[in-house]
């Protein structure tokens, strides 16, 4: 699965996108969302916290307006009651032929803002495993009863059924506890741009978390997102991301998760690692995705990618900016290299 990246914020300039006032309209969006479908990308990872517009929203509004574009859709436990959500996100798989997937995020976010409150680590993962495990429960059966400790329904039957059995879910975190709820409920693990040897890592523990824990569903599958800093040449490419990384802002990030913690970390091995993994964003206050960049020519990035993959990695979610110009740059030029047999 091949996807890309729309932010989905109310301020345009997202880590350098083009600065234009109708730069979330509909319109803008639309367009994003059917050159991901020309260039051959799967669909796209819709971001979300409280302060954008909704999530679901717009991955409905995107779904009317194209035929084969997939959004995965990022909402939050507490944000959404598992009911709601279930029932919401099988009547738009149902709707759009079956085009629905979704992110489940248990980051920090604005919770007091539209009435949420979480305890600690422990409560937050646990009510997110609760979500989930409810969530699949709601798609898949009848007539469920279910009262845990974060949230209960007695008699619930959701319908219209999604499309197909479920929607997959993906989902991501590097701590102890969020390891523990990918290895149980998730679909899919997402890791954010690490050494081949971290990614190894995580994926061989992961594995064995889920043997260990008796997951009952299909086997865990394993994503990356990251970004792709593609130009024409290696040369090129690096100019222009050491000139990029020379105009960033030092903004030291704040209340690092242990996922962003690990990305920072890497600065201390060198800010080039496995040939074109770039990690100096992180000292200037690249964050989440755009802490560390895959630098080089289509060939050089496929290549990259192509060494995750040799790991376990079936999902990938790339993203550069300008992020229009990027679907269609990166659509010529790098997908074809990574799907070619």
């Amino acid at each position: 699965m091949l996807l890309w990246y729309i932010p989905n914020q109310v301020q345009p300039g997202h880590r350098g996108d083009e600065v234009r006032a109708d730069h979330n309209s509909l319109d803008t969006l639309t367009e994003q969302a059917k050159a991901l479908e020309v260039y051959g990308w799967g669909g796209a990872l819709l971001g979300t916290g409280f302060g954008r517009p909704d999530t679901f929203t717009v991955a409905t509004a995107l779904a009317t307006r194209t035929t084969t574009f997939r959004p995965l859709i990022a909402t939050r436990p507490g944000y959404w009651r598992p009911a709601n959500f279930a029932a919401a996100a099988a009547a738009l798989d149902h709707l759009s032929g079956g085009r629905v997937l979704v992110n489940i995020v248990s980051g920090k976010d604005n919770l007091a803002a539209y009435g949420d409150s979480e305890g600690d680590q422990a409560h937050r993962y646990g009510r997110t495993r609760e979500f989930m495990h409810l969530v699949r429960r709601l798609w898949t059966a009848e007539d469920v009863t279910f009262h845990g400790e974060h949230f209960w329904v007695d008699h619930s039957t959701v319908v219209p059924r999604p499309l197909i059995k479920q929607p997959r879910l993906y989902f991501g975190g590097a701590s102890p506890a969020a390891e523990r709820v990918a290895a149980l409920e998730a679909d899919v693990q997402l890791f954010w741009g690490e050494p081949l040897d971290g990614v190894a890592e995580r994926i061989d523990r992961l594995k064995k978390l889920s043997a260990d824990l008796g997951r009952e569903h299909a086997p865990l599958e394993f994503g990356l997102r990251v970004t792709t800093f593609v130009r024409d040449t290696s040369a090129e490419a690096w100019a222009e991301a050491e000139a990029r990384v020379a105009a960033m802002q030092t903004d030291p990030n704040q209340h690092t998760s242990v996922g962003q913690q690990r990305l920072l970390d890497l600065t201390a091995r060198g800010d080039v690692l496995d040939e074109n993994l770039y990690t100096a964003p992180g000292r200037f206050g690249g964050a989440g995705a755009g802490t560390t960049w895959l630098v080089g020519s289509p060939a050089e990035v496929a290549r990259a990618l192509k060494r995750y993959q040799a790991l376990g990695i079936t999902h990938f979610v790339l993203s550069d900016t300008p992020y229009l110009n990027e679907i269609k740059r990166q659509g010529e030029q790098l997908l074809p290299l990574l799907t070619a047999s």
